[in-house]
């Protein structure tokens, strides 16, 4: 038996703001530092053995903090860009309810949250493309993408989860991933065999672990949210609430 763990980052500043965040670098809200360090609390008894993280500071930030509240800030952690968020192309960095009045809310809520439907990419020379930033240097930019949808974020999550989680959980490990609410969506959709049209109805919120336990052969025996069952609805509610 293992146990895999995964938690969405802290609120951040621009979910505070409505704002699409996609790959940019914002930092915890001081809501999101204490939901990171109550995660840590809620996961003190589980013996973990290793951590991954995207390379995005609000998910590594969150990392440190639960891990710091768990007495475990000595595990061994492994950042992958595989994890980062979806890149929301040019809306990157928008506000959402002001972006559905401008193209609309059905518009809005295709490119949040259909599963096949990118937004305007952005051209390789805008600043907010990620060939700009010098944590993903030595990356091919035919790689780097200029927009995503969740399909993209599957097909490029999973090959990590294949070469580096999934092995350490078949060797029985207990492994906790921090990430992005649509990379944790594409995992989800993954291991709960979710289909296409159902995954835009899951809701991932900000700071609240949920835990899966495998058999042998990872297949899943249990999974759950850690934590009280009403303010995790309501949180979940919270995120569906932005801007469809």
């Amino acid at each position: 038996m293992s146990t895999l763990v995964i938690l969405r980052h802290g609120q951040s500043t621009w979910n505070r703001e409505n704002r699409f965040a996609g790959w940019a670098d914002v930092p915890l809200t001081d809501q999101g530092v204490a939901e990171a360090t109550a995660a840590g609390h809620l996961m003190a008894d589980i013996d973990f053995d290793i951590v991954f993280t995207s390379l995005q500071t609000r998910a590594i930030s969150t990392a440190n903090l639960a891990l710091d509240e768990m007495g475990a800030g000595w595990l061994p952690v492994e950042r992958h860009w595989r994890l980062n968020e979806r890149h929301y192309g040019a809306l990157q960095g928008l506000n959402k309810n002001e972006t559905a009045e401008l193209h609309g809310p059905e518009q809005v809520f295709a490119w949040r949250r259909g599963y096949a439907t990118p937004p305007p990419a952005l051209d390789v020379t805008d600043e907010r493309h990620p060939s700009h930033d010098r944590r993903y240097a030595s990356l091919a930019e035919d790689i780097l993408p200029a927009t995503e949808c969740l399909a993209d974020v599957v097909a490029r999550m999973l090959p990590y989860w294949f070469d580096r989680i999934a092995p350490n959980l078949l060797a029985g490990r207990n492994v906790l991933v921090v990430a992005h609410g649509n990379s944790l969506r594409a995992l989800v959709k993954y291991l709960e065999h979710v289909s296409d049209d159902d995954i835009a109805d899951l809701n991932i919120p900000t700071g609240v672990p949920k835990m899966y336990t495998f058999n042998s052969d990872l297949q899943i025996v249990a999974s759950d949210y850690i934590g009280d069952p009403d303010e995790i609805a309501a949180a979940a509610e919270a995120v569906a609430r932005q801007a469809g």
